[in-house]
């Protein structure tokens, strides 16, 4: 691969190539003549396919021809769809226990006194319902940096005050999985260990009742864990100016914290990708694999998710399970979403979104195939719903939406310290309380876009740059990262607007 090159292909037992530029009617490419108009990430068949024929990129199934196709023709959702095929999941044969580093790596981590380890330190604002939302807000307001920095002066280990709010906490079943999960996901980042003191605000009616949360998620109040209702508290003025009271109690506490250096095992991250296109699956996800796989053999774990982005790249994973009950736990995650969507008419084929097709990509199963390799290589250690807690080490899998904040945000519930961001058409995404790195899959997106992307993936296809020493490179930019070094999100502020809790109930 390089500058020049026309073209790539992935796998010998291809059906397609991948064009590296625009390509023209009358060009040769590969010994075959291009026949349409072919846009930079797109395919081109490299052989005849007649209609029905399955269709082969990564050497795996990512569509069905609906028409036959010539060599040289372009190949995208005029003439491939999806069509569900069984594949064989193989539980557990290919696991191999991953070969530890004698002395593994380290980071200047921030160390809770319970021994939890933080990559950032904020004091968070919390809500059991949307109707408490403005109050957490406007208390948060009080002590912005760049509004008030009179507020934080004497305060400089906090990295800030932020409020995370949601739309939900009411007009959901009391007793069911939907106010589960919300109270799961609350009480995950209540202990985050990024967060050094939290408050939680109520309104004081909804269904999601603060005591109940406490009660149900085992939370105990204390200096740096308080709570209140509007309603109790006597309004809005009252509740800004109680928040604000109680914030200023936790700061001086909140700011006796020095960063030492612990071990790369108290890293989790959590593994994303949005606004793909036909490289992410070529340079950005395998890249972030690879420093996946250092991380996991250091002693870290890694998150996947986005459950509908891996669905039909699932036996990758079956077959690489620790045990066979955990490749069957993923089957069952993916059977329940299937039987989700039958019941709502739905498709597991909504995605690609019009932003992926646009870059290239044309089925589900293509975008999951380009999607798996951001977990690397190693063993599928342990299976999670959204927003358990995450105790594994090594590569594990959250069930989570396929949307980039509602996703994350199970992941951080979860415990994820850093989240690790692919992106070919180029994304704003940040991850409060944690940093976010976000991953260019190519150049052109890396110029134009450089503001909020961390690290450029292109010369994977630019200058047949190894994927394994980029994979390094992106490693200790994590490690940086989690040492205090700021993300792009993070010099812009981002990540308040992404704390999006799952809502699977049923909303009356």
């Amino acid at each position: 691969m390089s500058g020049h090159a026309k073209f790539l292909i992935l796998n010998p037992a291809d059906d397609v190539m991948v064009a590296l530029q625009a390509l023209q009617p009358g060009e040769q490419v590969d010994g075959t003549a291009i026949l349409d108009p072919v846009p930079f990430g797109h395919k081109v068949a490299r052989r005849a396919l007649a209609k029905g024929q399955p269709v082969k990129r990564y050497g795996q199934i990512i569509g069905f021809a609906t028409q036959d196709i010539t060599a040289g023709q372009h190949v995208h959702t005029h003439n491939l769809e999806f069509q569900e095929f069984d594949k064989d999941y193989r539980f557990s044969a290919d696991y191999a226990a991953t070969e530890m580093v004698a002395e593994p790596d380290t980071f200047m981590g921030i160390v809770r006194p319970d021994g939890r380890v933080a990559t950032r330190n904020y004091i968070g604002i919390l809500t059991s319902v949307n109707c408490s939302a403005r109050v957490a807000q406007a208390v948060a307001e009080h002590f912005r940096r760049d509004l008030r920095p009179e507020a934080l002066a004497d305060y400089p280990q906090v990295d800030g005050v932020v409020a995370l709010t949601h739309g939900a906490g009411c007009g959901i079943d009391s007793t069911g999985r939907g106010l589960e999960v919300l109270q799961r996901t609350i009480a995950g980042y209540v202990r985050h260990p990024n967060f050094a003191g939290l408050l939680i605000i109520g309104l004081g009616c909804e269904t999601n009742q603060i005591s109940a949360l406490m009660k149900a998620q085992a939370l105990e109040e204390s200096n740096l864990l308080r709570t209140f209702n509007i309603q109790d508290v006597g309004g809005t003025p009252k509740s800004i100016a109680r928040g604000i009271e109680l914030i200023k109690r936790m700061l001086p506490e909140a700011n006796r914290v020095q960063r030492t250096r612990v071990p790369v095992s108290h890293l989790k991250i959590g593994l994303q990708c949005g606004g793909s296109d036909s490289f992410s699956g070529i340079t950005a996800n395998p890249v972030l694999g690879a420093a996946a796989d250092i991380l996991v053999r250091n002693g870290g774990t890694v998150i996947l998710a986005e459950t509908p982005e891996i669905y039909g790249a699932e036996h990758l994973l079956t077959c690489r399970a620790v045990t066979p009950a955990v490749g069957q736990k993923l089957v069952d995650v993916f059977d329940w979403w299937e039987d989700l969507c039958h019941r709502n008419n739905a498709s597991m084929n909504n995605n690609p979104s019009a932003g992926n097709k646009k870059g290239g990509l044309t089925t589900v199963l293509e975008k999951s195939l380009g999607g798996v390799s951001k977990g690397g290589t190693t063993g599928l250690m342990a299976v999670y719903d959204y927003a358990e807690a995450v105790v594994a080490k090594g590569l594990v899998f959250m069930n989570t939406p396929g949307y980039d904040p509602m996703s994350a945000t199970g992941q951080l519930a979860g415990g994820a310290n850093i989240i690790c961001f692919t992106t070919g058409r180029g994304s704003a995404f940040g991850a409060v309380p944690a940093p976010s790195l976000k991953l260019a899959t190519n150049t052109a997106l890396w110029q134009r876009q450089q503001d909020d992307m961390d690290f450029n993936c292109g010369p994977v296809v630019d200058e047949a740059a190894d994927i394994h020493a980029l994979g390094r490179a992106f490693y200790d930019m994590v490690l940086r990262c989690a040492s205090g070094e700021p993300s792009k999100s993070e010099l812009y502020g981002y990540g308040q607007n992404e704390f999006v809790p799952w809502q699977p109930g049923v909303i009356c």
